[in-house]
């Protein structure tokens, strides 16, 4: 098995932490390690080939210093020169493991989500593992536990015959309320993960069936020793402006021949704001959760996260809050406003205050 890592995002809604080199992956969203050393770290015991991270030129040099400490087992860096989405990320990837190893599979993680039950997850990742030998797209569709309207949903044909993993039906996109209600009802709806498991064959023959110019693309890559992967860059920087950008639910998932999802239940969140993170952490009394702050004084107040920045911090008569402190800027926002924060990075884009991105 090798593990691809995708680490590109930007994480805008994770402002004023996240910034364009530092984006929610490669900060310490929960104190300590960032959550793409948590993510390595949680592959390690499915004892993996190697892990390969695919990143952003600009973040290049944070993901490389953080992860050369993380053992033995070899991690490759592959920067991409611009965005493009999730499939030339994997496409990418899948080409690199195929010159190497053809009969190899992959197990693709986003570098950004928490995971609570981690033994679990090795287990669910293992027995997907093996629903993908035979050629088989397999995906993880997390067991709902409300009514989301902030994720993309699963429809699995649960009747089939067989245990485990089953055929999906269809990928459905974030619904309105009334719609994530029917989901959970029905009980055969999962929310879209975004990990992913197949062979590197399967998964390639997908890409030149549905994504043909990405393939032919990807296929003029030369490749010289083995996991060279600094000979590959001036390759990469030719051909990737001319790629069309496209996520790989849309690009190959959705009209894919044969596809499976496994149920799954680990305790996952995919942190999308700030306002997911009293979800995973606990909360004190008043249901106030503290993130890197020597403490918080709460006065007839509740319901907040406070990111301290190594301060104190004093919460009188307030109640749903986000406060989010750093050296150059400070975010107060409404728990119900939390994917709104974007928008501020989005303004601060227009005005060309790029110091604060």
């Amino acid at each position: 098995m090798y593990v691809v890592i995708l680490a590109g995002g930007s994480g805008t809604r994770f402002w004023p932490l996240s910034r364009t080199k530092t984006p929610k992956q490669l900060m310490s969203v929960f104190g300590g390690k960032s959550m793409l050393q948590r993510t390595v770290e949680r592959v390690l015991p499915l004892s993996p080939k190697r892990i390969m991270v695919v990143t952003n030129a600009l973040q290049a040099e944070e993901t490389a210093r953080q992860l050369k400490d993380l053992g033995d087992l070899p991690v490759d860096v592959i920067a991409e020169p611009v965005g493009r989405n999730t499939a030339p990320a994997i496409a990418l990837a899948a080409a690199v493991i195929a010159c190497h190893d053809p009969d190899a599979t992959m197990l693709v993680l986003p570098a950004d989500h928490y995971i609570r039950d981690e033994a679990e997850f090795c287990r669910v990742a293992r027995a997907a593992c093996e629903a993908a030998a035979d050629g088989a797209l397999v995906t993880l569709g997390i067991e709902p536990t409300r009514p989301e309207t902030g994720y993309g949903y699963i429809e699995a044909d649960t009747a089939a015959p067989g245990a485990g993993a089953c055929p999906v039906r269809r990928f459905v996109e974030k619904p309105d309320m009334q719609k994530a209600l029917e989901f959970l009802a029905a009980r055969n709806f999962y929310w879209n993960s975004g990990m992913f498991i197949w062979r590197v064959e399967a998964i390639r023959g997908e890409l030149a069936r549905q994504m043909p110019e990405l393939a032919a693309a990807i296929d003029t890559i030369v490749f010289g020793e083995p996991w060279d992967l600094e000979a590959l860059k001036p390759q990469v920087e030719r051909i990737y402006p001319g790629i069309r950008g496209e996520s790989i639910d849309y690009g190959v998932m959705e009209r894919a021949e044969r596809v499976l999802v496994i149920p799954a239940s680990f305790g996952w969140s995919d942190v999308g704001s700030w306002s997911a993170l009293p979800e995973v952490m606990e909360a004190d009394g008043n249901g106030n959760v503290a993130i890197a702050a020597k403490g918080v004084v709460s006065i007839d107040s509740g319901d907040s996260l406070v990111y301290g920045n190594g301060k104190m911090t004093a919460l009188v008569g307030v109640t749903g809050l986000i406060i989010v402190d750093t050296p150059d800027a400070l975010l107060v926002c409404s728990q119900h406003r939390a994917q709104d924060v974007k928008k501020v990075v989005e303004q601060l884009q227009r005005e060309g205050r790029t110091e604060y991105l």
